[in-house]
Formats: C-alpha cells, structure tokens, sequence
C-alpha cells in the first residue's frame, strides 16, 4: 500500500510539471507509470527514494556512474516522445538499447501483449540485474540481451521503435537500418557538447527530428564510446571539448584571468521562456569564422566567489576567439521579467560580448525558432545535404536548422 501510495504520487507530481511547462503526459504513460513498481528495479533502495523524481544510481566505477534508474520526469518525457512520434505504441516492436529493467517494464505495458520489447545492454551485471528485476515484477515477456549495440542486434530483424537509455555522440549505421522504413529512434545526443533527447523519424537513409527535449545520461559504452575532454581553465572553472576542438588551456587561463566585459541584450522576456533552444541556435552561429564553441561548467565554488557567473554552471554555451573567451551569463531579472547577456575575457572583450547578444537578439525576434535535426550517413556528399549547420561525427553528418513553428509562422 505504501508503494501504490508513493507511485501515484510521483506521477501526480509529473502531471503537474508536464502542465507548468504547457505539456500534457500521455494517458497511457501515466497508466504504465502507475502500474509499474519502481522499487522494484532499485533493490536495497528505500522505497520513498525509488519514488523521488530523481536518477538512482545502480552501478559505479572509480566514482562515476555506469548505469542507473532514470529520473521519472526523464523516462515520462522520452516515452512522451516515443508516442506521440508513432501515435501510440499499442502492438509495437521495441528495442531499448541500455538496460536497467524499469523503462523496459514501461515499454511492455505501452506495447501491450500484441507488441515485444528486447532491452539490450553491453554489461552483463546490469542484463542480470534487469532480467532479476524484471521477472520479479512479473514482465517475463521482456527479452534481455547482453551486446554491445553499436551493432546489428540480429540480422534482418527490424523495429517500429528504438528507445535509446545512454547518452550518444554518434548514431551508428546499425540504429537506422534496425527500424522500419517509417520507424522513430529516440535517443539522447550530444550536439556541440550539448545533449538532447531527439525523437528522429525514418526518412529513408536520413533520421529527421520529430521533437526535443533536454537531457542528460551516462555515457554509451563500447565501441560507440566517446569520451568528453574537460579542460582547467581556472580554479574551479573548466571547458567541456567534445567535437575534437583543441585549444592552449594556457592561453584560456590567461584570458579569463583579465577583468571580464558585461554586455545585454536589451530584451524584455517573460519568465516561462524557454532557453534550451537559444543554446543550440548560439552553437550554430558560434562555430567558425575564427571561434570555437565550447561549453563552459563551473564549481559553486567560483560561481560564488564571482570568478564567472554562468547561465547555467553545469552546461553554458561559450566561445573562444582570438584575443577573448566569452559566454552566455545570468538572467538579468527586472519586475518578473529578464533580459540575456554575455560577459567576455580578454583584449578584445567588447567586441566578443556585443557578437555573442547579437545572436540572442536575433533569436527572440525569429520567434525563438526550436532546432530541426536531420542526420545522414558520413558518406553523404555536400551536395545532397539541406541548408544548415554541418556536424561531422564518425558514422553519420548532423545537419542543425531552425524553423518556426505553425504557430510562429502564423504571426509572422
């Protein structure tokens, strides 16, 4: 009793988020939600914490986090996506790729008996876990796979949908071809150091985005690794490089060691805007043209010592050029409304900061547009590619747009 209590709890605190953020959860994921016994899949777990909305950690190594129960919010949203992209998940075929059983149980009540979930996971303590958990729930229908999934599950076999529990920097060729021709990956990618959970539909050889959200995951293992580099910067403050940038960390460290440069935007913007998107349009109009996109994190430490004051310490959109390091800075608030602003390092830090708003500015007045992402085999030559922002990976070429919404378009 005290389980049901707390699980329907947890999801009527996701139904009231999904409605602050002006989303409506999914009747049939509120129904899994509800069904499905969380602690179940965190054994040794308090039972009020398997029902806080938070990630349980479920595997470590040297520190740093191997596999876990995602966060409530988290799977609501993906599973979200997953549905709304096929329009229901009733008697579809489902490949999880990154096991930890919870979502998997999730996927078999939004299939129902006349669809199949397969989870796959490249570590075999984590499957046995899953499969442990799983059949303790009563999901034996779920089949479990130890494999690294960067390649072909089985030969031939294809799926309406693959759901994707690992943070990704590339999409292998296997993922694409494993769907059916109009068959929707979900999966949380990193663009620019930046990660998103895209819901990207089959369009031929090429994925094309459905919707975004923001996320974040442990790393996907194997032979699809990529590792993130961090770079010291100073005391407390590092760059985040994971499109192979290079850059003298000296060179850096002596930038920001210079008094910094404020500059705004001069807009005016109400409280439930929402900035994930202007991250993703900043790395796009950042990248070239003598800068580099970097993403700046910091400790609290020197956020609160005032070395930098980011937007958002743990992921901010920054630049460097020749001569500054400049960076997305706190909201400016007046009277329940804010404005966007850059502080810039450096000798040319004036002119560094002014070019970073000028984005910002541009982006509030095309309406906030949302990004489009297309994908496409690293084979495909520049001339077959649309119009937009070319992100070379090692399997595939991201192409980054931004295109108003129906809604926007009709204002304009």
């Amino acid at each position: 009793m005290e389980s049901e209590s707390l699980r329907h709890r947890m999801v009527d605190r996701l139904i009231a988020d999904h409605k602050s953020q002006g989303r409506t959860l999914r009747p049939e994921v509120e129904a899994a939600l509800r069904r499905v016994p969380r602690e179940l899949y965190a054994p040794g777990v308090a039972v009020e914490e398997a029902y806080e909305n938070t990630a349980i950690v479920t595997k470590r190594r040297d520190g740093e986090g191997l596999s876990s129960v995602s966060a409530p919010f988290l799977i609501a949203e993906m599973l979200g996506q997953a549905v709304e992209a096929l329009d229901g998940l009733e008697g579809r075929h489902v490949l999880e790729i990154g096991s930890g059983g919870y979502n998997a149980s999730l996927l078999a009540e939004l299939v129902g008996s006349t669809g199949s979930v397969t989870t796959v996971d490249i570590d075999p303590e984590v499957t046995g876990r899953a499969a442990t958990c799983l059949a303790a729930a009563g999901y034996r229908r779920v089949t479990v796979v130890c494999a690294d999934a960067e390649h072909p599950l089985a030969p031939g076999r294809r799926f309406d949908l693959i759901i994707v529990t690992a943070g990704a920097w590339d999409i292998p060729p296997a993922w694409r071809d494993q769907l059916t021709d109009d068959g929707v990956l979900v999966v949380p990618l990193r663009t620019f150091g930046l990660t998103r959970s895209w819901a990207l539909r089959r369009a031929g050889r090429a994925l094309v985005s459905q919707s975004h959200r923001q996320c974040g995951f442990v790393s996907v293992q194997g032979d699809g690794a990529h590792r993130m580099r961090y770079v010291d910067v100073a005391d407390g403050v590092h760059l985040r490089l994971d499109e192979n940038q290079q850059l003298d960390a000296a060179l850096v460290a002596d930038l920001l060691s210079q008094p910094g440069h404020q500059a705004w935007a001069g807009l005016d913007l109400p409280p439930r805007t929402v900035l994930a998107d202007l991250d993703l349009w900043l790395a796009t109009r950042l990248s070239g043209e003598g800068s580099q996109f970097v993403v700046l994190t910091a400790q609290q430490a020197a956020v609160e010592s005032g070395l930098v004051a980011p937007s958002w310490r743990f992921a901010t959109p920054a630049a460097l050029e020749t001569g500054a390091l400049v960076y997305r800075s706190a909201l400016r608030w007046r009277d329940r409304r804010f404005d966007l602003g850059a502080i810039a390092h450096g000798p040319d830090r004036e002119a560094a900061a002014g070019r970073m708003v000028a984005p910002m500015r541009a982006w509030v007045e095309a309406g906030g547009p949302p990004p489009v992402l297309r994908v496409f085999p690293a084979q495909t030559p520049d001339g077959e590619l649309p119009d937009g922002t070319v992100l070379d990976k090692r399997h595939s070429r991201l192409v980054l747009t931004f295109t108003p919404t129906p809604e926007q378009k009709g204002t304009a």
